[in-house]
């Protein structure tokens, strides 16, 4: 038997054990950031407080490192990643005074 007909019976015989699907749900947080020179910066993320904390201490993103400190001007809760993550384009592709709105709204 050759090693092509093998593969062939291989698959055809049993089937494989499904993967289990990976649930992203425990809460997510959309937010703005207003940085020391005066732009914004938009992310996501499970726990604000730590993130403001690492944003603040120069260890967050790197757009932000060279511009702290940081003050949180927005922020919005998910209670799914895919939702957030989409909510987080959204955001980021707005213009500075659509952001500015946002702002105010909140």
């Amino acid at each position: 038997m050759s090693s092509g007909s093998r593969r062939t019976k291989e698959r055809s015989g049993k089937s494989r054990p499904r993967r289990k699907k990976i649930v992203r749900c425990a809460g997510f947080v959309v937010y703005i950031l207003c940085c020391s020179d005066g732009t914004f910066y938009t992310g996501y993320t499970k726990d604000l407080k730590a993130r403001l904390k690492l944003h603040n201490s120069g260890r967050g993103a790197k757009y932000v490192r060279g511009r702290t400190p940081v003050r949180l001007v927005y922020f919005k809760p998910y209670r799914y990643y895919k939702s957030a993550v989409k909510e987080e384009a959204r955001i980021k592709a707005l213009t500075r005074q659509d952001k500015e709105r946002l702002i105010i709204q909140c």
